[in-house]
């Protein structure tokens, strides 16, 4: 390959020839901007949405929403009923494509917890007491994104460890969420 310089309006222009080809800079920074502007659009789909609201059941049952804030990364908060109180869960996860398969995602992420409990109304705790948990929770799951309609459903399991409160590891978090999706 050669470098040659040359004299446009004044300007001094690189090209780097071969025996086919001759590419400017000029050339190369449009080709650049070209592939970045490509690499931008194919990435803005590889979400099908950005905003999903819905259900959630299993042991804990409740309300969940999902929030993308990166074409891979969300945040999802979670609202829950169990033993006649409450938690609330935020959890950061990240997603990608499954088994090569359009509209299907598998994902994991991390977060933390907070419930509030009657001891009344548990397996565990002591009647009388009230208690107010603080945990770090993981998530594991598979969610399809219909086509035709703006739903999807997913399937997780969300162990949680607290650390305060009534302390612990919960293996129990597996639920079923079905989301409106926008």
């Amino acid at each position: 390959m050669e470098t040659r310089n040359h004299l446009k309006n004044g300007a001094k222009l690189k090209s780097y020839t071969s025996k086919n080809y001759t590419i400017t800079t000029p050339m190369k920074k449009l080709i650049f901007t070209y592939l970045i502007a490509l690499c931008l659009i194919s990435t803005s789909y590889a979400q099908d949405y950005k905003t999903g609201i819905g259900i959630r059941g299993g042991y804990f049952n409740g309300l969940t929403v999902k929030h993308f804030i990166g074409t891979k990364t969300a945040l999802e908060g979670i609202l829950d009923s169990r033993w006649r109180g409450f938690e609330f869960t935020g959890l950061y996860e990240i997603h990608n494509q499954a088994f090569k398969t359009e509209r299907l995602n598998w994902y994991f992420g991390f977060g933390g917890n907070v419930g509030f409990w009657n001891g009344d109304n548990t397996k565990w705790g002591t009647p009388g007491t009230n208690y107010t948990v603080i945990g770090l929770d993981g998530i594991l799951g598979l969610e399809y994104n219909f086509k035709d309609v703006p739903l999807n459903i997913g399937l997780d399991w969300k162990p949680t460890f607290n650390i305060s409160g009534y302390s612990g590891f919960w293996g129990d978090g597996g639920a079923i969420s079905i989301r409106y999706i926008f």
